[in-house]
């Protein structure tokens, strides 16, 4: 295992490095003017322009730029946004908000999208069967900002459950609506993908094994069905908290959140290239690492896994 892990790292290497020169290409190689609209309705002063041309390289060809960029990352400085602001210092303040948002909304995937699935997968079709199918193709029909907005006004506005917007604190008791908003569809998806995934290996051949030698229902359904039902649904899950982080830019703006999401979506409008790049290249490194996770994971759930 241990060498697996460190040839899967050493792996992790070339795709972080691809993945994000890609981004830092499409970032600051596009065509247009990165100060446009920087000085108000009047163009930047050429003094301005050439400071800011030195200071973020962008004389440089972009390859140059990128490498100059990434020696910075490793250092842990994430650079500066147009205004002298250190991108560490607002990834500071965002980041773990967007972090317990993703965690609660993962949460909720995981629970009750797992939930409902052993329990519609176990017991085959039905009234409970039906209603799962039915409500999860309406949480898949149904767009975030949808469901976000209906709960906001209900729960909010009408019964005054919640508070309709979030405080700067963002504890985890306000967070828990907004996580079920965020991963409401992921939840749909884990329900449908467990279920289909108990019900194809209820036919297997170690299933009927397994009866047939006389073991205990619980024993076979917990120790050999579900151990290898939940391994698409644990790669699921994996990869879903990158981007349940990467997608909260909608939920965030409904409930008011300082998050990732609004400091992405703020950086965009006002062209600080230097915020979208560094955000986006911690969003990359949790998938990387949890799509490692969830390879090791593989060798826990299904002991006919091994990695050598």
């Amino acid at each position: 295992m241990g060498r697996y892990v460190l040839r899967r790292l050493l792996q992790l290497i070339p795709v972080f490095i691809g993945t994000t020169f890609i981004i830092y290409a499409l970032i600051w190689a596009l065509p247009g003017d990165p100060f446009a609209g920087r000085c108000g309705d009047r163009p930047c002063p050429p003094a301005y322009i050439a400071e800011m041309t030195e200071k973020y390289n962008l004389n440089d060809p972009v390859i140059v730029q990128y490498f100059k960029y990434l020696g910075q990352i490793l250092t842990g400085d994430f650079g500066e946004t147009f205004a002298g602001i250190p991108v560490n210092t607002l990834v500071a303040d965002a980041y773990p908000i967007t972090l317990r948002l993703a965690v609660v909304a993962l949460a909720f995937a995981a629970l009750i999208g797992v939930g409902a699935g052993i329990l519609t997968g176990l017991r085959g079709r039905g009234f409970a069967d039906n209603l799962v199918l039915v409500s999860t193709l309406f949480l898949i029909s149904l767009p975030v900002f949808v469901t976000g907005f209906i709960l906001q006004v209900v729960l909010g506005t009408e019964l005054g459950i919640i508070t309709p917007s979030v405080s700067s604190q963002a504890t985890w008791g306000e967070l828990i609506v907004p996580g079920f908003v965020l991963g409401s569809t992921s939840m749909a998806y884990v329900a449908r993908l467990t279920r289909t995934s108990l019900m194809e290996n209820k036919r297997a051949d170690y299933v009927r094994t397994a009866v047939a030698k006389g073991l205990e229902p619980k024993r076979v359904v917990g120790v050999h069905l579900l151990r290898n039902s939940l391994i698409p649904v644990i790669t699921f899950l994996g990869t879903e908290l990158g981007a349940l982080m990467g997608g909260a830019i909608v939920t965030e703006g409904i409930f008011n959140i300082r998050g990732i999401g609004g400091l992405v979506y703020k950086a965009i409008l006002t062209k600080e290239g230097t915020t979208v790049v560094g955000i986006v290249t911690l969003l990359v490194l949790v998938y990387l690492l949890m799509n490692l996770l969830v390879d090791m994971l593989y060798a826990v759930l299904d002991p006919r896994i091994r990695y050598d």
